[in-house]
């Protein structure tokens, strides 16, 4: 049996990132990995451009309050075609070009307009390069302005756009497939009848590889019948980067799932882990293809998935930090635990004085996934007698 470490890095040990794909510029991007770096394919502004509406100048005219005569209007996207020269100012808006021969921007609320074509300038601390952006002072031609393996925000989509880039090479997304087995489960939408349950397992795992940024296909209930589980399993293997077995992974007599497994060709890599929930894990590979048979207990195959198969599917998908995001925080009471095996206890962040605190949440074990739900930590409890006070720091795992 491995230590939820050793477990961890020998998953990600049979996981490689899959191959960058071509795809067009836009929000599906989001939270992908750039594939390869991006340069600039010209200087950002192009030109120098005005900060403010008012008024180009040259600041050694501008001693005392002067009397300057205006010569041109420049709006945003017009080329200036007049020098401004001495005792000249030009009308300008912002984001249009600076005109030759100036070299700063005075704000219109710190001008008075007269007659003739005059304006008075008013600001009497006048400053050379003032509320004017330089060109290439956001990037430089040539210049790598989005680096290999950045995971793509809205900010980045916008400077993608800004140096023309209509594709974008990335990190595709894992596709994965989840199958419920047991003769227990009815779909959804279905009245359980006598000694049945809604099967929970798949529509959650399903939602937290989309979270995960996964394309999910959720391929719904198998029965505990190995030609069943023999097909549909196959099947998956075929289209899957990682498969999903929610059940029939531990030892009893209708637990089918590593037989069918070893039998369609999944060499198995760990079938146990120290930890509670979620001891009877098993993780296989075919191939390139990852393949979890995750324990049936909701809350076990919950936590199965944070520490395991989340970092598996951000490494598919280019991430070099794989997580799980583990920080320490101070308990917001006390906690009192006897535990055979490290135990991750569902837990709730609180904001406090000079920062968070974790309290745990009252929970009633590995089928309670209601009391999971308001979830958003994971408190790392160790083996044996866990005596903790309040405000001692603890292992959270963040969800």
């Amino acid at each position: 049996m491995l230590e939820v470490a050793e477990a961890l890095a020998e998953v990600l040990r049979h996981t490689t990132s899959l191959a960058p794909v071509t795809v067009p510029l836009g929000p599906a991007v989001l939270g992908r990995v750039l594939g390869a770096g991006v340069v600039a394919d010209r200087d950002s502004p192009p030109f120098a451009k005005s900060l403010r509406d008012g008024y180009a100048v040259r600041t050694v005219d501008c001693t005392g309050q002067p009397h300057l005569q205006l010569v041109a209007e420049i709006p945003a996207g017009l080329v200036p075609s007049k020098t401004i020269g001495p005792g000249e100012c030009a009308r300008i808006f912002t984001g249009a070009p600076i005109p030759d021969g100036a070299d700063a921007v005075v704000m219109q609320e710190e001008t008075t307009p007269e007659n003739g074509g005059r304006i008075q300038i008013t600001d009497t601390s006048v400053r050379l390069g003032q509320y004017i952006f330089p060109r290439g002072t956001e990037m430089r031609a040539g210049e790598v302005v989005i680096s290999a393996g950045t995971v793509i925000n809205p900010a980045a989509i916008g400077v993608l756009a800004g140096v023309g880039r209509a594709q974008v090479l990335v990190s595709p997304c894992p596709r994965v497939t989840v199958l419920a087995t047991g003769d227990e489960l009815v779909d959804v939408s279905c009245e359980p009848g006598p000694g049945q349950i809604r099967n929970s397992n798949g529509p959650m795992l399903a939602a937290q590889a989309t979270q995960a940024g996964a394309v999910v296909h959720d391929r719904g209930i198998v029965r505990d019948d190995v030609a069943e589980l023999r097909a549909r399993i196959g099947e998956a293997l075929a289209d899957s980067d990682v498969i999903l077995l929610a059940g029939g992974v531990s030892a009893g007599t209708y637990d089918l799932v590593p037989g069918v497994l070893q039998e369609l060709g999944v060499e198995p890599r760990f079938h146990r882990v120290r930890m509670k929930p979620g001891k009877p894990l098993f993780f296989g590979t075919k191939g390139a293809v990852l393949v979890f048979g995750l324990p049936g207990n909701p809350v076990s195959g919950f936590v199965c998935f944070e520490l395991f198969v989340r970092p598996a599917l951000r490494v598919l998908a280019g991430n070099t930090d794989p997580g799980p995001r583990i920080v320490q925080v101070p308990l917001a009471e006390a906690v009192a635990e006897s535990n055979d095996r490290p135990t991750y206890r569902p837990a709730k962040l609180e904001p406090a004085e000079g920062g968070w605190v974790v309290r745990p949440l009252t929970w009633a074990g590995a089928p309670d996934l209601r009391g999971i739900q308001p979830a958003d930590a994971l408190i790392a409890l160790p083996a044996g007698d866990a005596r903790l006070d309040r405000g001692m720091p603890v292992s959270v795992v963040l969800l």
